[in-house]
């Protein structure tokens, strides 16, 4: 793929595009909508902080996320076209720090070697190619301090783009309000494609784009259902524990114990998120280090994981963040509805922030076909 811009320029015959959710799929879709020269409205009901977004891990991976084992093939393979633009762009955007994006090492680890698991051994030669500073070592287990009664055996490291959600989403708010979109605080309720028209006459729009995260469960009818994440917030200004420069990573697959994943990575300049939590069908947002054992069991895992975390101070202005990952069945849905200039761009699951750029992209080169079409 040929490498991409943030500001690449496009053309297009012009039109009016509503976009229904400003969370980063809703914001990026306007942005490169916007560039290609439509005139956007976004409409919301909530926005940052009060999205999902913000609660976010942020961190790029290669499909698919420490969260989930997502094996779909058709799934798999598109999300890795979307992985490749949104490392790219996140790659350039990392040299502004006015973005809140950081480009750092991320290193993962496994209890078994890689070469003894093909599906690992293929995404090792994939991710090997689309990435800066890629090594597969198991010396990184040591030389990163990762305890060694824990049995790991095996790890690899790349530079990944690493975001610092408060920031970004404020900076990509911006962007689109000076890029000249229409931002309005209102919600749509309903069927989407029974209001199409009077969707598309109360706001004069040609096409309707639709980025809401789990509310596309009322819109559609499709089934989009909650995965209940949280993370742990850390201190990390050098103070009661070295500064911490690096990400570390154990997933589902990799853990091979059922201890549950491991999140540990280093947030815009002095911030430390811990987790994992992947909880189906949760949706209580009431929970906390004080009153919910599996978030004191997380907390605990990273601990052992990596002992330098010992003397670590949690941040007592905000020690948690929970939010609900919009999951599908299908994993994303990006698509044209039939019959309709309805495009859909839902259902990320925990990968949100990861195939932003490269949905966006997407999402806006069917906009332009759509309505060429006449």
């Amino acid at each position: 793929m040929a490498s991409r811009s943030v500001d690449e320029p496009g053309s297009c015959a012009g039109g009016r595009i509503l976009v229904i959710g400003a969370g980063v799929s809703g914001l990026t879709s306007a942005l490169c909508l916007r560039r290609k020269g439509f005139e956007i409205t976004v409409v919301a009901d909530q926005f940052a902080p009060r999205v999902t977004s913000v609660v976010a891990g942020a961190l790029w991976e290669w499909p698919p996320a420490v969260c989930g084992h997502h094996q779909d093939q058709v799934s798999l393979d598109r999300s890795k076209v979307w992985c490749k633009t949104s490392y790219e762009i996140f790659a350039d955007l990392a040299c502004d720090p006015a973005t809140g994006v950081f480009l750092r090492p991320v290193t993962f680890y496994f209890q078994h070697p890689i070469s003894d698991d093909e599906w690992q051994r293929k995404k090792v030669e994939e991710v090997r190619g689309e990435v800066q500073q890629f090594k597969h070592d198991p010396k990184l287990i040591s030389e990163n301090g990762i305890n060694p009664r824990l049995g790991y055996r095996d790890a690899y490291s790349y530079l990944a783009p690493m975001i610092d959600t408060d920031a970004y989403m404020r900076w990509l708010l911006g962007e689109a309000q000076k890029a000249g979109c229409q931002i309005i605080e209102s919600q749509v309720t309903g069927s989407l494609r029974e209001q199409e028209s009077s969707l598309k006459r109360q706001y004069g729009v040609d096409a309707i784009v639709n980025c809401t995260g789990l509310g596309a469960g009322e819109l559609t009818g499709d089934v989009v259902s909650p995965l209940r994440g949280a993370l742990i917030r850390l201190r990390n200004d050098g103070q009661t524990m070295p500064r911490i420069t690096q990400a570390h990573c154990v997933s589902h697959d990799g853990s091979g114990e059922g201890r549950g994943f491991i999140f540990i990575v280093p947030r815009g300049a002095d911030m430390l998120v811990l987790g994992g939590l992947a909880e189906p069908d949760e949706s209580n947002l009431d929970i906390g280090l004080h009153n919910y054992e599996p978030i004191r069991e997380m907390y605990q895992r990273c601990l052992e994981f990596l002992p330098i975390l010992s003397g670590a101070t949690i941040d007592a202005a905000e020690p948690v963040r929970v939010g609900l990952r919009p999951v599908r069945l299908q994993n994303v849905r990006l698509e044209r509805e039939p019959g309709t200039r309805i495009v859909h761009n839902y259902g990320h699951g925990g990968s949100g922030v990861t195939f932003s750029w490269g949905c966006s992209f997407e999402v806006a080169e069917r906009v332009a076909h759509l309505l060429a079409e006449g």
